[in-house]
């Protein structure tokens, strides 16, 4: 085993990472950006070393930095977490060419899994079923829609060198494909550094399972069961769990064995994942699968590293992913065959991401101001966060993730409900509740799932009103701030009880505003108990009880952001732009593309600026038909969220249809 192992990675994988590494003595390093010099990684390794500015280019994505600080600190590896650097061969490479293990799969293995096209080749000559589509490498824009349309939409456009729903696009309408193929391989450039595209068939409804797979050096490869991914916003996964409901004993070793054909197609070690698209199988109510649960069931790609759910399959079955990593890396052979895998219960679990699925999943961003993250019988939270971090828009928005186990499904899902209204993370927005409330769907209590349900379900299950319990508690904590401080004789006039001399008492009011919401003015009601980390407040003869930090309260894993608000300050700051003519950031970022310039005339609906963040790009569109009058941004430009960007001016059509 190694003596010292630099994790090339930050956030939650880091801090995992080093979990294991502490507990079979071996050093940690961790590095660190400027913009991550007081992270949690940071703090739990053994050492750390600072390696660049805040961009990512400049830092996690250098392998000459990387390479630099292994050799400073005596390093004889290299784990890459996941993101990053993890899936890029160039970096497999040079870590050995430093004479440096790295804990992944051969370079060579990287580099063809790497490249869904000639994976999907390698499998398909293997008797792996692939997803029809597109064949051949480096397809130009033309080549892209030709290909499309032979397939026949809807279709799917994929960065081949990617992972992780970056840079996918589903395209239904063919008069918009040269418009998505732009937007694919701006994103796939952006994360990978490779903007090469492939189209394949889109399958409606389909469920995504995964296998997760462990080789070591000396041709043996088992695999680990599976992985239920089929919840996901964007195509990417927010929701996974082991084992799947869909897939009977039979069908599990059919699809397991397929796995570890096709890591063997590729001459894989160490641990990866194989994922297939199952179309159109749903589970009826009750839980039973049908009969057969699975007919078919096709490649869609193998990701040459650990996974984020690794822990829902570590839960299950026992097995340290990130230890057989190390022991693998290490020369060591597996220390059991296929037979000796038992899959024990069932896990599930969430990510908690900063966004907001009530703006559309959008991009969130703010300093952790308060923490609690779940801990206890069945529940594991893995975290890069503590209070104090800054989160911001340079990396992925994924900040933690909580799993929880049982001895049987409900258990699972019953116990990961209760641990997310536990989670707590005040000062940004998350999706926390929204996954408490997705996890209490019928269709996923019943296990009738596949990849287009959150979308399909999303506006049931967002936070839409703000509770009437929430105003309250704000101005619960507003009026206890106004109380005088101390003991003795106190002047009845300054406190805010709402009494006067002579008449009937006035309730002190307060005008509050919730972020992205209209103001309210509300009365508060003294006698509300408040305390320095919690507000209680009775509403109808019901105690509520929040988190509170600042103007940020929590509970039940949803969390409000409540303001003071001046009307005088917000007339005078809004009445240059007041109406539907502005176009504002809709997330904290940065400014990628400008399509148009002032006095340009656009048309209702024309895409005029590309706004990224997170490695997500979310376009700006013409609100009606009109002219350009104000453009504040140029590409580059770093942008808060609701930043006024460019504001357009109401042709007669468009001032015409709004009198009418």
């Amino acid at each position: 085993m190694f003596d010292t192992v630099l994790v090339a990675n930050r956030g939650e994988i880091a801090v995992r990472v080093i979990r294991t590494l502490r507990s079979l003595g071996v050093r940690s390093v961790a590095v660190f950006s400027d913009a991550d010099a007081d992270a949690r990684h940071v703090r739990e390794a053994d050492t750390a070393v600072r390696i660049g500015p805040a961009p990512a280019a400049e830092s996690y994505l250098s392998a000459e930095r990387l390479l630099e600080a292994a050799a400073r600190t005596g390093a004889q590896a290299v784990h890459p977490g996941y993101g990053f650097l993890a899936e890029n061969a160039d970096f497999a490479r040079a870590c050995a060419d430093a004479g440096l293990v790295f804990i992944g799969p051969p370079a060579d293995a990287i580099s063809l899994m790497g490249d869904k096209i000639r994976a999907k080749e390698t499998v398909k000559a293997a008797g792996v079923p692939v997803v029809p589509g597109s064949s051949g490498s480096g397809l130009s824009d033309a080549e892209l829609a030709e290909a499309a349309r032979e397939i026949g939409m809807p279709v799917l456009l994929k960065p081949s060198a990617g992972g992780g729903g970056k840079g996918m696009r589903l395209v239904r309408d063919a008069s918009v494909l040269a418009d998505e193929i732009a937007a694919a391989r701006r994103e796939a450039r952006a994360s990978f550094g490779d903007d090469t595209l492939l189209v394949e068939r889109w399958v409606d409804r389909p469920r995504h399972i995964e296998i997760q797979v462990l080789a070591d050096g000396h041709g043996n490869v088992v695999h680990l069961g599976e992985r239920e991914c089929s919840l996901q916003r964007r195509h990417q996964k927010i929701i996974e769990e082991a084992p799947s409901v869909l897939l009977d004993e039979k069908t599990r070793a059919a699809m397991g064995e397929a796995a570890v054909q096709a890591a063997r197609s590729c001459g894989y070690s160490g641990a990866g994942t194989v994922e297939f698209i199952v179309p159109g199988v749903t589970v009826p109510i009750g839980g039973t699968p049908p009969e057969p649960p699975v007919s078919s069931y096709y490649f869609m790609e193998m990701n040459a590293r650990l996974q984020v759910e690794h822990p829902v399959t570590e839960m299950i079955t026992g097995v340290d992913l990130v230890e057989w990593q190390l022991r693998v890396a290490a020369g060591e052979r597996l220390a059991f065959a296929q037979d000796d895998v038992t899959l024990t219960g069932h896990a599930v679990e969430a990510r908690i991401c900063a966004e907001d699925p009530a703006r559309g999943f959008l991009p969130s961003g703010g300093t952790v101001l308060r923490l609690h993250e779940p801990q206890g019988d069945g529940i594991r939270t893995d975290s890069g966060l503590s209070e104090g971090t800054e989160v911001g828009s340079l990396y992925d928005p994924m900040l933690s993730k909580v799993i929880a186990y049982g001895p049987d499904r409900a258990t699972a899902l019953r116990r990961l409900r209760g641990a997310l209204a536990g989670t707590v993370t005040l000062g940004v927005q998350t999706n926390a509740g929204f996954l408490r409330r997705l996890l209490g769907h019928p269709a996923v209590v019943a296990g009738e799932l596949d990849t287009g349900l959150v979308e399909r379900e999303v506006e049931g299950l967002v936070s839409g009103e703000v509770p009437d319990e929430v105003y309250e508690a704000a101005a619960a904590v507003r009026l206890d701030a106004l109380a005088p401080a101390g003991s003795g004789w106190t002047d009845p006039f300054s406190v805010p009880s709402g009494w006067r001399l002579g008449g009937e008492p006035a309730v002190p009011a307060f005008d509050l505003r919730v972020t992205g919401l209209e103001p309210v003015t509300l009365g508060a009601h003294p006698g509300a108990e408040v305390t320095l980390t919690h507000v209680s407040v009775t509403l109808d003869g019901v105690l509520h009880t929040f988190h509170r930090a600042g103007d940020w309260l929590g509970r039940d894993g949803d969390t409000w952001h409540v303001r003071d608000h001046d009307p005088v300050a917000a007339s005078l700051t809004g009445a240059a732009h007041a109406g539907a003519d502005s176009l504002t950031a809709p997330m904290p970022g940065t400014v990628t593309v400008v399509k148009v310039a002032v006095g340009d005339e656009v048309a209702a609906g024309q895409s005029l600026l590309v706004v990224e963040a997170m490695k997500m790009e979310h376009v700006i569109s013409a609100p009606h038909a009109g002219t350009v009058t104000e453009l504040d941004v140029t590409p580059g430009t770093t942008v808060a969220m609701d930043q006024i960007l460019a504001v357009v001016a109401p042709g007669e059509e468009a001032q015409e249809e709004e009198k009418a």
